[in-house]
């Protein structure tokens, strides 16, 4: 890698590993900060990694990505959790962070056991507006203490590390939710938390019923097994498409009030949609995203950072690599790497969340001139 790279510093080394290395997760950052010696190091342990052109689900793996980022400031973070009766405050956020022209951009990874990572994305958007941030929960570990996190020469078993990039650098991203959406979008009209009563004034079931019976025989043992609720993100728009929703499990549903549940809260006026997922939905959506991403953007990719669900890979689409395959097809031979997490970190409709069954892709390259 340092020959690579060549002579000069490294800005950002990242670091994943599977649960095998979770123990020697010390001695491998020794190493990475004695021969590399970058500015930040980051990473964590994972259910799987990703490295250059595979994806490693079960084996015994480590991948390590490196960037030369001259000009670019690297802010490294700890926050820290305060939890009362009534809600969790976090701190430990630089206070200059959010201060520049430009928002910084955020990596983030965390311990699934340990972290309150909506209430960390909320106050990320309070005091960097506009930031966008993705990452992944660490895996492997089946109970807190059993994850690993890097930052720098610390590792931890809990909470959250990340970076802030500020600086001439382009960090894009690409959030890949796999979902398709079915039959027709409705307003809420009668909503409680996360229970939905009533959508356009009918029953939320009715709705379902009938998005389900305009699915072929194929689709509608498909959307048996996976079922979900797109939650429009930005509201303004005449019409909504793909990467426009926000997309939750459906959690349940009652027959005899009509009602359906899903994994996340939602409010009366919201515009939704029901989705199914697939390993064709999911390949075809992540593969549009990408290729829009690149026709916009003519500067050329230079490397990327992928955090991918554990639901993803071999179990949805039935053979290895899929997902850093449709990458390198669509971006070039260019480094990769990354790690399959337990929640995926990214933007969607211009705010940050945690996701589920996701590819969150961070595309770096030149700053536009």
């Amino acid at each position: 890698m340092r020959s690579e790279l060549g002579e000069g510093p490294v800005e950002l080394a990242c670091l994943f590993f599977s649960s095998h290395y979770a123990q020697g997760a010390d001695a491998l950052c020794a190493v990475v900060r004695e021969r590399l010696r970058p500015s930040a190091l980051l990473g964590c342990s994972g259910e799987g990694v990703i490295a250059g052109a595979e994806e490693i689900e079960s084996a015994a793996a480590v991948t390590l990505w490196a960037a030369r980022l001259p000009g670019v400031s690297l802010t490294p973070l700890r926050p820290s959790f305060t939890q009362d009766d009534e809600a969790c405050s976090v701190g430990g956020w630089p206070t200059h962070l959010g201060t520049g022209t430009e928002p910084p951009f955020f990596l983030l990874l965390a311990d699934p056991f340990s972290t309150p990572v909506d209430a960390v994305l909320s106050q990320l958007a309070d005091h960097a507006p506009g930031a966008a941030a993705i990452g992944g929960m660490a895996g492997g570990g089946n109970d807190l203490g059993e994850n690993r996190m890097v930052l720098n020469d610390d590792v931890y078993e809990e909470g959250m590390v990340g970076v802030a990039l500020s600086g001439p650098v382009s960090i894009r991203t690409i959030v890949s939710q796999g979902c398709r959406p079915i039959g027709e979008c409705y307003v809420v009209t009668k909503a409680e938390q996360n229970v939905i009563h009533e959508l356009g004034g009918t029953p939320a079931l009715e709705r379902l019923q009938a998005a389900f019976e305009s699915l072929s025989g194929e689709e509608r043992r498909i959307a048996h097994q996976a079922l979900h609720l797109g939650i429009v993100v930005d509201e303004h728009r005449n019409r909504f498409e793909r990467g426009d929703f926000l997309v939750r499990n459906l959690i349940g549903a009652d027959r005899e009030s009509g009602s359906v549940a899903i994994g996340d809260h939602v409010c009366e006026g919201q515009t939704v949609q029901f989705h199914v997922r697939d390993a064709r939905s999911a390949s075809d959506d992540l593969s549009l995203l990408l290729a829009a991403d690149r026709s916009r953007h003519p500067s050329p990719p230079l490397g990327a950072l992928v955090f991918s669900c554990c639901g993803r890979g071999r179990g949805l689409f039935g053979r290895p690599h899929h997902d850093v395959t449709v990458i390198r097809e669509r971006a070039g031979d260019i480094p990769i790497a990354g790690f399959f997490a337990q929640g995926e970190i990214g933007p969607i409709g211009g705010s940050n969340f945690l996701h589920g069954y996701t590819a969150s892709v961070a595309i770096f390259s030149a700053p536009a001139s």
